[in-house]
């Protein structure tokens, strides 16, 4: 059903939801536009609805080839919405869905034109603060780029920090999406332009390994890793890709790239890339609750089922991974300077190697439970063997003499 926007919209239909809101197919006057009707909890909030308006003219002005932008602002009612370019094709998170993990250099080319668009946005002041798959819109109609990727767009700017208004979330409460959060949000910092470097970095990660780099469990946790952690190295990728990586995954803000740096050093290592296929990377671990289950049974997956592997963390109970309706954002807590070093009330993981199983892990657990019981078989095998040397040992010895206690001649 069509419903009105303002005076000059009208949106027509449902093309996704997201955790602050619907976007709608919609119709301007100047043609298809898509447009995002933001929460009813939202729209009511007087102090967002000004912080909506005095970030009108930042996101307006925002123009670039690689940034879905905003046509404009809609203040009406109920209704609070942003009017945007419609991009024909699909989102980031929907392909790698459906194809796991991409070719190198078509993950490189995409990083590298969302890191063109954030260079213009914090050029101009803007930081997106929720950089992710869902916020990456792939234009499907446009010419190919390197490696058969399509042209990449970022959108979203802005929606962040507008629900980010003091009144909702103080200085001890985090906003964002777990799996891409920098360290220094994690700890309470305000949010800089390195923190979108970051959660581009573990974006392209993610393209490359099917997997963030500090994901999987819970919310809490992911956190933790992004302040304690060191990234684990991914096999099969040229060094310089690697320690382009670990440079902007840096714990420190200052150390890493800015935005046009990353760009340009991305788009140089697109020849070295040219027909890689896709890599060969262990899945990580599996969620705990199912690998018990799994091992307490001794079944494993059925061929052809799908392994399910650590991805953005779904924060609605029974989202499944591929939901594009789910929340992904949060507002948590800060956790406290003693949870984020780990030890015994933290969570934190010692770097470990690529496949190898997390300690404390069900597959850990179950790991360790195979090595006892091969030592105990083996220790029964072992003491077996020695009886039966024993054994025949004694079947080789003479018998012993008589007991001449009881063989000696009865007193007369």
């Amino acid at each position: 059903m069509a419903r009105r926007i303002g005076s000059r919209y009208t949106a027509h239909q449902i093309l996704g939801r997201g955790s602050a809101g619907t976007v709608w197919l919609g119709e301007g006057p100047e043609g298809p536009v898509a447009i995002k009707l933001l929460r009813e909890d939202l729209s009511s909030d007087q102090e967002l609805v000004g912080r909506f308006v005095q970030e009108r003219t930042a996101l307006l002005g925002l123009e670039h080839p690689h940034v879905v932008s905003v046509r404009d602002l809609v203040v009406d009612g109920n209704d609070l919405a942003l009017v945007m370019d419609l991009v024909r094709g699909t989102d980031l998170r929907t392909r790698l869905d459906r194809e796991r993990r991409l070719a190198p250099e078509a993950a490189v080319a995409i990083a590298a034109d969302v890191a063109d668009g954030l260079a213009a946005a914090h050029a101009a002041g803007v930081v997106h603060r929720d950089v992710k798959p869902e916020n990456v819109l792939l234009d499907m109609q446009g010419p190919l780029g390197p490696g058969g990727s399509h042209r990449a767009l970022l959108t979203d700017f802005g929606v962040a920090k507008l629900i980010d208004t003091p009144r909702r979330t103080r200085a001890s409460k985090i906003i964002g999406t777990p799996d891409y959060l920098a360290p220094e949000i994690v700890e309470g910092l305000p949010p800089r332009a390195a923190v979108d470097i970051y959660a581009l970095a573990t974006v392209l990660y993610e393209l490359l390994a099917g997997f963030t780099p500090f994901g999987g469990g819970h919310p809490g946790a992911v956190l933790r890793r992004h302040v304690t952690e060191t990234v684990v190295p991914l096999p099969g990728i040229p060094d310089e890709l690697w320690q382009l990586l670990v440079q902007c995954l840096a714990k420190a803000p200052a150390s890493r790239l800015r935005a046009s740096e990353l760009a340009a050093r991305l788009r140089e290592l697109l020849p070295l890339l040219a027909g890689m296929p896709p890599l060969d990377v262990d899945e990580p671990d599996t969620d705990e609750a199912e690998e018990a289950a799994e091992e307490l049974s001794g079944a494993a997956p059925a061929a052809g089922q799908p392994v399910r592997r650590r991805g953005a963390v779904p924060l609605v109970p029974g989202a499944r991974p591929s939901d594009s309706n789910r929340d992904t954002h949060t507002s948590m807590r800060v956790p406290a300077p003693d949870e984020l070093a780990g030890g015994a009330r933290g969570t934190a993981r010692a770097p470990r190697a690529a496949g190898a199983p997390r300690p404390g892990s069900a597959r850990n657990r179950a790991v360790t439970r195979r090595r006892r019981l091969t030592l105990a078989v083996a220790a029964t095998l072992l003491t077996a063997a020695g009886v039966a040397t024993w054994l025949t040992t004694t079947d080789d010895t003479p018998p012993p003499p008589p007991d001449m206690e009881n063989s000696a001649p009865a007193a007369p």
